[in-house]
């Protein structure tokens, strides 16, 4: 069976390495690649008729896949996007697992309240841990970004989730004048916008949430680390997510432990290079 990481950049993946040491931890011989797949050209890539059993997305295609799904689940259609397509009989069927995966790395470092979130970016990303947020009993959530028209879909996403949370917007710039107060920050934002006000505005929650995993650690994520606050890092959710993948597109447990040593091992040789 094939399956692939598409999007655009994509060589930096780690998603080839989760999923290969998922197959040989099961015994699977499967292959696993990292497809470099532009903004616009998706519907391109899905009607060449490759054999494909299950495809990963990221940016930018995760919102662009949505009206190509011939089954969309529940949480990818409140999300306002799909990180993961299973393909039965020709058919494409779109899930998103960020969200579950982002309850899942939560809950594994963090015991505490999750009612007050501040997310910095409001990418398909922030939607997705938005959303796992409100899961996790968040009443109010306030999305920071540069651009307020940009982050509707966020929003409404966010908005949208049967608890109805409240929702505000603010712009990433007043963040650092206005300090961020609650319980948890997310930060989907490049690691070259964490400047020290910024970081330093995030000192008082009780959880850091870096959705990057490269490079790491972030500013943020090492002010957190330093500080003693609860930290859940990239790689926590793109094991989780992809274990959720790997029994999607396999029928099988995930073997997760196999899956996050792998991807743990990756990322100090490349801090190492």
């Amino acid at each position: 069976m094939r399956c692939a990481v598409l999007g655009d950049p994509i060589s930096h993946s780690l998603s080839p390495t989760l999923h290969r040491a998922g197959y040989v931890a099961a015994g699977l011989d499967w292959t696993y690649e990292a497809v470099r797949v532009p903004s616009g050209s998706l519907p391109d890539f899905l009607g060449r008729g490759d054999r494909w059993r299950g495809l990963s997305l990221t940016m930018p295609l995760k919102r662009e896949v949505l009206p190509l799904g011939d089954e969309v689940s529940e949480r990818a259609r409140l999300a306002g996007a799909a990180n993961t397509v299973v393909i039965e009989d020709g058919r494409l069927l779109l899930d998103n697992t960020d969200l579950p995966g982002a309850v899942a790395a939560v809950r594994e470092r963090y015991a505490g309240p999750v009612d007050t979130v501040t997310i910095l970016g409001a990418g398909a990303t922030a939607a997705s841990i938005g959303l796992a947020s409100c899961e996790l009993g968040a009443r109010r959530v306030r999305v920071a970004s540069r651009d307020r028209g940009r982050a509707s879909q966020t929003l409404v996403a966010i908005g949208s989730h049967v608890s109805g949370p409240d929702v505000v917007w603010s712009d990433l710039g007043e963040v650092p004048g206005h300090g961020v107060a609650g319980d948890v920050v997310v930060s989907t934002i490049p690691a070259v916008a964490q400047d020290e006000p910024l970081v330093a505005a995030c000192s008082d929650v009780s959880l850091v949430f870096e959705a990057l995993y490269e490079p790491w650690p972030t500013p943020l994520a090492s002010a957190a680390a330093a500080r003693g606050q609860a930290l859940v890092g990239g790689l926590d959710l793109l094991v989780h997510q992809a274990a959720l993948q790997f029994e999607l597109f396999t029928s099988r447990a995930a073997p997760l432990a196999a899956m996050r040593a792998a991807g743990e091992a990756a990322l100090s040789t490349r801090v190492e290079g």
